[in-house]
């Protein structure tokens, strides 16, 4: 049978017998692991470019939060620090009020915050803005790069995930770039994902590192969007909670994260 003629979840159930349940779960799986020269196991570096803070842990919290507990490298770049995110409060205020929960939540996935200094609301996508980003991946040499799938309805969305795409194609060694969701259907649009993870095993830390963005709401942000989310991305996954991305390649013969 060819490849396009298996459903997802035919496809999903054959990778799971043939990886076991630790695998994470994508729709193709031709990276068996992550090797040095020696063919020992090496630890991944991991960046995730998000808008704004509470934006990296509703799209892929549960996938950061599993590669730091497996002891790989994980940074968020937050390009803005959610300055108009605050009514009544000045930029400066809010700033300080989101990047407390910023380094909040980071700390219960394991992750380390990286401000990349762009403005809530007045997010940029220029050559200059793209050569900051740069320098900050450059000085991480990821491995995996996670940012917002470019179509969505807000700019500083759009802007993240561009400025994050031109910077990792000018990277000497590129990384493996995947896009997630947020608020899927009033955010982001057209997401057809071809990757999944498993992120049963640690969904309360998914949805504690969002209520940590108290000033957001960060619980009714789960309860109205990534919950549901989540629970529907697992149905099509054969699990019971998920994550789902879109691997940007050229081959179509690397639509896997490598295993944890």
């Amino acid at each position: 049978m060819r490849n396009h003629d298996l459903s997802r979840r035919d496809f999903v159930k054959q990778s799971l017998a043939v990886a076991g349940p630790a695998a994470l779960v994508a729709t193709a799986l031709p990276l068996a692991s992550a090797e040095s020269e020696s063919g020992a196991a090496r630890k991944l570096k991991v960046v995730c470019v998000g808008g704004h803070p509470d934006d990296p842990e509703s799209g892929c919290a549960g996938s950061l939060a599993r590669y730091s507990a497996a002891g790989h490298s994980v940074t968020v770049v937050y390009l803005t620090r959610g300055e108009r995110g605050i009514s009544g409060k000045s930029l400066e205020e809010a700033a300080r009020i989101r990047t407390a929960e910023c380094e909040a939540a980071c700390k219960i996935i394991g992750a380390r915050p990286v401000f990349a200094g762009q403005i809530d609301g007045a997010a940029d996508f220029t050559r200059v803005r793209v050569d900051e980003l740069q320098k900050l991946l450059s000085a991480e040499t990821p491995d995996l790069v996670f940012t917002h799938w470019p179509i969505d309805t807000h700019m500083d969305h759009q802007v993240a995930s561009l400025c994050t795409i031109r910077a990792c194609m000018a990277l000497p060694r590129r990384p493996h770039l995947y896009f997630f969701e947020v608020n899927s259907g009033s955010q982001t649009q057209g997401f057809t994902p071809n990757t999944y993870i498993d992120i049963t095993p640690v969904l309360e830390k998914k949805k504690t590192a969002l209520f940590a963005h108290l000033s957001q709401d960060g619980e009714g942000i789960w309860r109205q969007h990534h919950e549901i989310i989540a629970t529907w991305r697992g149905r099509e996954a054969g699990v019971t909670a998920a994550e789902a991305f879109v691997h940007l390649n050229r081959d179509n013969k690397n639509n896997r994260l490598p295993l944890l």
